[in-house]
């Protein structure tokens, strides 16, 4: 779904979207897949949009996984599609967040596919520059967040509110404008039109209770508005699913079903969103914010931001403060 859908090589797909080719195969290996780099030249865009199509989907099996970050969204839905090992089905809304290394099966989709709609995808340098990238890791950038993938459990998959589609399609399409006929300034533009759906990833992942309050997902409404009203406790999985009358067990399996990530892995983001808010808003204690995001002891919570960030809350709140100050 997410590259590669007319050919085994996505630098012959993206021939069609730009004049340059953006990927290549490393000759290395993922979980016994070949994986694809994004290369950086002179002329080289900073960002690859990609359009697809049920035609475009291959007949057979195109396992891969990629070096870069992948963003991929449907603008109509039909079918369903193998990714990390699981059948998506595919709706209108629908966005996936692939992290580098994460395996994409595209697989057989048999009669009946319908969807259609984009990919984005970029390396990470190019949003996390500065002090929050280079030495100390991409995923220690809020807006790139998301997209932590081995920790979280593989793909994530994301509702867009009906009210942002419009947009998101909109922000593509300006920077497929800037890629078709760069122009002085062009590189600038079209990263900025990223940066705006990647401010609205990192919000709609802060906030999936609000964008889930639809008829067809009750059970996951209410498991992110208890998150989001219970996160600042000590709260466990037990307690979210006596919430919504499952066991923990089915609780997790569902969630990730449907999102591409448990439930645990849900109150962790959220807690961590908030960290980061305090920590760049305030100048409350690390042991304080560690209290007010759930955690019993501050080292559980250093160790567990550090974990997700590359750095430790303190290092996070200097280097976001004094960003020409090292960590």
């Amino acid at each position: 779904m997410l590259s590669g859908f007319q050919s085994d090589s996505l630098a012959g797909m993206q021939r069609s979207v730009v004049l340059v080719e953006t990927t290549r195969l490393t000759g290395r290996r993922a979980d016994g897949v070949p994986i694809y780099a994004y290369v950086r030249g002179p002329n080289a865009p900073p960002v690859t949009v990609l359009r697809f199509s049920a035609a475009d989907l291959p007949a057979r099996d195109h396992a891969h996984a990629h070096d870069f970050l992948v963003l991929a969204y449907c603008e109509r839905g039909g079918g369903t599609i193998g990714l990390d090992n699981r059948q998506w089905p595919l709706a209108a809304g629908d966005a996936f967040l692939i992290a580098p290394g994460e395996v994409v099966r595209l697989s057989d989709h048999g009669h009946g596919m319908a969807a259609e709609g984009w990919s984005v995808f970029f390396p990470p340098e190019i949003i996390a520059s500065g002090a929050l990238g280079g030495s100390l890791g991409w995923a220690a950038h809020p807006l790139l967040f998301p997209f932590v993938g081995r920790t979280a459990g593989g793909a994530q998959r994301l509702r867009v509110p009906p009210s942002e589609r419009a947009a998101w399609s909109g922000h593509v399409a300006a920077i497929e404008r800037e890629l078709r006929r760069p122009r002085d300034g062009s590189s600038e533009a079209a990263l900025a039109h990223l940066t705006l759906l990647l401010v609205s990833v990192a919000r709609i992942s802060v906030d999936l209770g609000d964008h889930l309050r639809l008829r067809s997902e009750p059970l996951l409404a209410a498991v992110f508005e208890f998150i989001e009203a219970h996160y600042h406790e000590p709260i466990s999985l037990s307690d979210i699913a006596a919430a919504v009358g499952l066991t923990a067990g089915h609780l997790t399996t569902v969630v990730r079903r449907k999102t591409g990530r448990p439930a645990q892995r849900w109150i962790t983001e959220r807690r961590m969103a908030e960290a980061r808010r305090l920590l760049r808003e305030t100048d409350l204690t690390v042991e304080a914010i560690a209290t007010r995001t759930g955690y019993r002891q501050p080292s559980f919570f250093i160790k567990q931001f550090r974990r997700d960030h590359t750095l430790t809350p303190a290092a996070w709140r200097r280097s976001t403060r004094n960003p020409t100050q090292p960590p």
